[in-house]
């Protein structure tokens, strides 16, 4: 009886370790979208113009990439090397909504910074979000990350208009 016992346990170790060395984990649970024919779409569509990167750093993907006709509005998230969540939105709607919905509800007015010429405003949350936020033209652009003002800026920096097909 012992015997049967170790021979047993014995096969329950092998089958263990022959579990953990063939186990292959993925990389990550998170697809990878191609944001250009969405954009290409997109542009066919608004009467203003889109903002999006022309292409992605090294280790960066786009992991949704949504486009609304009614009432137009433009998605793009976005998964940094490092991990970090950038969102990029554009809409007709306040920015007062827009932060609401992409920030916090509770997200704190900050300084405005200049980017370029243009005046945009911080806002963060409790949870660790920052946002950077402009209205021009009646159309509000939040660009939202995990990781800090910096990385918005670099982010902003790989931004390009997408003239609208509609002007």
């Amino acid at each position: 009886m012992v015997g049967a016992m170790i021979v047993l346990l014995a096969i329950i170790a092998v089958f263990v370790v022959f579990r953990a060395v063939n186990r292959t984990e993925p990389e990550s649970a998170v697809r990878t979208v191609d944001y250009q024919p969405v954009v290409a779409a997109a542009r066919e569509q608004v009467d203003f113009p889109l903002l999006a990167p022309p292409e992605l750093p090294a280790g960066w993907r786009a992991t949704v990439a949504e486009f609304t006709v009614t009432p137009p509005s433009w998605h793009l998230r976005v998964l940094t090397e490092e991990q970090r969540y950038l969102g990029l939105e554009q809409s007709r709607s306040s920015v007062r909504d827009m932060v609401a919905t992409y920030v916090d509800r509770d997200a704190v007015r900050g300084e405005a910074v200049d980017v370029g010429g243009e005046s945009w405003r911080t806002w963060t949350d409790s949870g660790g979000d920052t946002a950077l936020v402009k209205t021009d033209r009646e159309v509000t652009t939040l660009l939202v990350t995990t990781g800090d003002v910096d990385l918005l800026m670099r982010y902003l920096g790989l931004l390009q208009e997408q003239p609208a097909a509609l002007q």
